[in-house]
């Protein structure tokens, strides 16, 4: 088997080899994966420089995000029958994507939608229900609504304006380029400012009716101070993340003056805290897929093929270069295409 793995931390993707590894034996709750498709995360890049919360004793295979075919199933009679038997188009999370093969738990995995290709399975583990989590279930999403979504043409963005569609809300999207704010109108979005703009709150206050504000702020970003100024009272700021690279402080004053919930959603921890929600939200999401509500949104603008190209597939995604998912495609038994 062939992988990138990692024996020392790194300063960045560059550094990066693949080389000649063991075959991964699976444990036996695992299945043992081929790989046909890894997508790329922040946290893959954090990982290797050893900053991220979840570090792996040395040596490990780096690489989270996946899509492939079930070669092996669980050996643990608790699994039998398999809920994915051998053959099954499969996609998930687990350490050691980077790689021609992986192991995972059936926890960690969910078959591929139909007519979806394993390059667009490959990025929908983490942004889908990040997204479905924080609209529908964190702040009730409904028809009418009008929803200011930061970051837009990222890939929890991109998800999140098109659950927000789907649920039938007016979506304004923000993003720091041309080509991002066109990639957000292509998957939905009603609206689009640039926030280098300083003055991208008033615009987007003054296209909400009577200049009322949004009733959502969907904020991956850290814009959560300069979104009370364009929120409408009684509304909901979803804490997403901090992309921007700093954890920002509030004045409370203005969370108390327009009624502003602010509400965080750490989709993650689910699986510790609230396990039951798992499927539901899943369910949700594959009804959209099947309504043609939800779309994959792998970058397209450039294509990464083969493990050699992760390196630069990394370094593209930390320059903020791309829009949405960014997958390497891994073909497997002289495969071209995915």
């Amino acid at each position: 088997m062939r992988g990138i793995q990692v024996s020392q931390y790194v300063k960045g993707p560059k550094e990066l080899k693949v080389t000649e590894l063991p075959e991964p034996k699976p444990k036996p709750n695992q299945y043992l994966i081929e790989v046909h498709a890894a997508a790329t995360n922040f946290f893959d890049i954090l990982q290797i420089q050893g900053k991220y919360q979840n570090q792996p004793p040395f040596p490990w295979v780096s690489g989270a995000e996946f899509s492939g075919v079930v070669l092996a199933t669980p050996s643990d009679p608790k699994s039998n029958p398999p809920k994915f038997p051998i053959g099954s188009r499969v996609f998930g999370a687990s350490q050691g994507a980077y790689a021609n093969r992986v192991c995972a738990a059936e926890h960690e995995l969910l078959p591929v939608p139909r007519g979806w290709s394993f390059t667009d399975a490959a990025g929908l583990f983490v942004t889908a229900p990040t997204s479905y989590g924080a609209l529908v279930l964190r702040a009730g999403v409904k028809a009418g609504d009008w929803v200011l979504v930061h970051a837009a043409a990222g890939g929890v963005g991109l998800a999140a304006v098109q659950v927000a569609k789907a649920f039938g809300a007016t979506v304004v999207a923000t993003a720091g380029t041309e080509r991002k704010l066109e990639v957000a109108k292509q998957f939905g979005a009603d609206h689009v400012v640039d926030y280098r703009d300083p003055k991208w709150p008033e615009q987007v206050k003054k296209l909400t009716p009577k200049g009322r504000g949004v009733d959502i702020v969907y904020d991956p970003v850290g814009l959560v101070d300069k979104s009370t100024k364009c929120v409408a009272w009684n509304g909901r700021i979803l804490v997403v993340g901090f992309a921007a690279g700093q954890i920002e402080k509030v004045a409370m004053n203005k969370v108390l003056l327009k009624n502003i919930s602010l509400v965080g959603i750490h989709w993650g921890a689910y699986a510790k805290f609230e396990k039951q929600t798992i499927p539901v939200v899943w369910e949700g999401i594959g009804r959209l897929i099947e309504q043609g509500k939800f779309r994959g949104t792998v970058f397209s603008d450039k294509e990464f093929v083969g493990l050699e190209s992760i390196p630069d597939a990394l370094l593209a995604l930390g320059g903020r270069e791309t829009w949405g998912k960014v997958v390497v495609k891994i073909p497997q038994s002289g495969e071209t295409k995915l």
